[in-house]
């Protein structure tokens, strides 16, 4: 009898998570493949910290994903998806090794998509000629260079335009009263953290202090998903420290050789400006039976989508996952492996159908062998708000990367557990 097949789209977190777990749990009872349009894993939490050092962040973020899956017996294919016909169980996609492959389709008994996004920075106007950010190695390096040569010690500005959710995680309810809620922006962790680095820098090359630095926000309270008591000590921090907030701008409407401009009619004059986009769905997602209003992929919380239970979704292009978060994408890897090794009789239901509780946590780098540590579920009806900083959090945030890579991306299941007592037990509030 022939294995089930496991289809993995998407080699970042989420996709090389979920295809590491589901061997793990599943054992050689099925065959994986992982399909994705480069072959390598961007590890990207990681790349502001190596901007603000003048460093570049292409010589030290990028794992093998092919490597990384060869122990598992995880078989890899780089290609572009260009469609998912989910009554006949298929994909189609583009060889992308090369320019100018004919397309081919593989099938699946289950199909994971962890996909991701697309960033949408195409639909900021004036962002290619006057902006700046720190979501891949490209913009990265381009900021560093822009630092390093073109900056003249200017007003900054840091913030995030406007995130369409879509309406694919109405109704569940992660704890008792609680909800996956509606939010203005996709991750706000980024921006706060580029906020404080940026102080750092403009200190260590003696250009001016946080009051040049203005964080914005389309929301009414910035990374929301932390909880008002977490945004408070932070904005009480930020505002001490000279740093500037302004908050419900609605969205990024247009960047400028002077400066920026927010749909609440409201604008700052700047000479740099590094800002977060919208994080939309991918086009060839839209109109699926399995997507949301926006593309996104409709889940319950164990992660399968509700009309097609052989569907799963992982990661950013998940309804469910909001914010769009590493930390949350990787409690979802768990859960898929979970219910696919329940469904081909490797694990029993009561171990199986743990539901997704989203857990918000976030280390940021802040300059100086410093950074903030949060965690968070309060946004969802949990009872918990934790922040910390310092220089335990900073160690454990480049550790984690080292040890992700050692592990060619497997981390211990009590990694999360030690990560909590070393940032909250061992550095405690001040």
């Amino acid at each position: 009898m022939a294995k089930p097949r496991v289809l993995v789209l998407g080699g970042n977190f989420a996709g090389l998570g979920s295809a590491q777990e589901i061997r793990r749990f599943c054992g050689e009872a099925v065959d994986i493949t992982v399909l994705d349009r480069k072959n390598y894993l961007l590890f990207v939490p990681n790349i502001p910290a190596e901007v603000f050092e003048g460093r570049d962040p292409s010589k030290s973020l990028r794992m093998d994903i092919p490597g990384a899956l060869d122990g598992d017996h995880i078989d890899f294919v780089q290609g572009e998806v260009k469609a998912i016909d989910v009554e006949a169980r298929r994909v189609d996609y583009v060889p992308s090794e090369r320019a100018g492959a004919a397309p081919e389709s593989m099938s699946y008994d289950y199909l994971v998509v962890a996909l991701g996004n697309r960033l949408a920075f195409d639909r900021m106007e004036g962002f290619a000629e006057h902006g700046h950010s720190l979501t891949d190695l490209h913009y990265g390096n381009k900021l560093r260079r822009f630092l390093a040569n073109d900056y003249k010690g200017g007003p900054v500005v840091i913030g995030s335009a406007r995130f369409h959710q879509g309406d694919g995680a109405k109704g569940l309810q992660p704890w008792p009263g609680g909800s996956i809620p509606d939010a203005m922006a996709a991750c706000e962790g980024p921006p706060v953290e580029t906020m404080l680095s940026m102080a750092t820098w403009l200190k260590t090359h003696g250009m001016g202090a946080p009051s040049k630095i203005t964080v914005t926000t389309p929301a009414e309270m910035i990374a929301e998903d932390a909880g008002d008591k977490v945004v408070g000590q932070l904005l009480s921090i930020a505002g001490g420290m000279g740093f500037n907030y302004l908050n419900n701008t609605k969205d990024i409407t247009r960047l400028s050789k002077d400066g920026i401009e927010f749909a609440n009619g409201k604008s700052l004059p700047a000479e740099l400006m590094i800002v977060f986009p919208d994080w939309r769905a991918h086009d060839f997602l839209r109109g699926l039976p399995i997507s949301d209003s926006e593309g996104f992929i409709i889940t319950d919380l164990l992660m399968r989508n509700p009309k097609y239970p052989n569907v799963f979704a992982a990661g950013d292009c998940a309804a469910v996952t909001v914010p769009k978060l590493g930390a949350i994408g990787h409690q979802q890897c768990t859960i898929v492996a979970r219910q696919i090794a329940k469904d081909i009789g490797r694990m029993d239901a009561a171990s199986a159908d743990q539901k997704l509780q989203p857990v918000v946590y976030c280390i940021g780098d802040m300059g100086d062998n410093q950074a903030f540590y949060i965690r968070s579920n309060s946004w969802y009806g949990g009872p918990e708000q934790v922040l910390r900083m310092g220089h335990v959090h900073y160690l454990l945030k480049m550790q984690y990367k080292n040890l992700f890579f050692r592990n060619k991306g497997k981390m211990p299941d009590w990694g999360l557990d030690f990560s909590q007592l070393l940032g909250e037990r061992l550095q405690p509030a001040a």
